[in-house]
């Protein structure tokens, strides 16, 4: 079935703002995915670990490149409504409370099952029923009462960014992670390169684009560990098998 976000739907004023990203498949801010009918909330409540949490002092918003994810995932049916049913770009991976001091805050508190309504309603944002309920329970209670919380906080802050046409940079010469942070800056004005972190994996391809923010949710400088890629890695980007 194909909705949009209902948690999203209140924000389209807001993406309609963005600029436009080029030859992406589907950005969740303002646009329509298929839904699974079958999402499923996890079956128990789980307890928080016995850890000692840190303050938090700010947050990381991860965004998933998501054909990298799924590259190796065609066969897998728990990524099939990432995956098959649809073809995204940048996903959100979630939205991370952070401490200056490590480790960082994790499963703070009992973590309720998402409600099947709310994955629903946020799917198109971030495409796993389990996704969700691990970004909730690990995430998520270090800074939230209540998963409906953290969900619409997390679409807003996704509904603000511009996402660069990655699909367009894959085909640079000769890219670096200075390329990447260069092209989402040119895209979101207020960033500098300095508050965002690229993932690369083992093999130097691009997974994850990730988004320093201070306790307000606006851009901050990235620690070095948050920082990830110096500037000078070089950095491939998957494009899903397209020419």
């Amino acid at each position: 079935m194909t909705v949009r976000s209902g948690t999203l739907a209140v924000l389209l004023l807001a993406a309609a703002c963005k600029p436009a990203s080029g030859d992406v498949h589907i950005e969740a801010a303002d646009a329509g995915c298929d839904v699974p009918d079958d999402l499923a909330s996890a079956a128990v409540a789980t307890p928080p670990d016995d850890r000692p949490d840190a303050p938090v002092t700010g947050y990381l918003l991860a965004l998933s490149w998501s054909p990298e994810y799924c590259r190796f995932r065609a066969d897998d049916p728990a990524s099939r409504g990432q995956c098959v049913d649809n073809r995204f770009g940048l996903i959100v991976h979630g939205l991370w409370p952070q401490a200056a001091a490590r480790p960082h805050p994790r499963s703070c508190t009992r973590a309720e099952p998402v409600p099947a309504a709310l994955m629903q309603e946020n799917f198109c944002m971030m495409p796993s029923a389990s996704l969700m309920q691990h970004q909730w329970r690990a995430h998520g209670t270090c800074a939230w009462d209540e998963p409906r919380a953290y969900f619409a906080d997390t679409a807003a802050l996704w509904a603000a960014v511009a996402p660069p046409d990655l699909f367009a940079l894959s085909r640079q010469d000769g890219l670096s992670a200075a390329g990447v942070r260069a092209a989402f800056v040119a895209t979101n004005p207020g960033w500098t390169g300095d508050m965002i972190g690229i993932d690369l994996n083992r093999r130097g391809w691009l997974e994850e684009i990730r988004l320093c923010l201070d306790l307000d949710r606006k851009p901050r400088r990235c620690s070095v560990a948050e920082r990830g890629a110096s500037d000078t890695a070089p950095v491939s980007i998957w494009r899903g098998g397209r020419a």
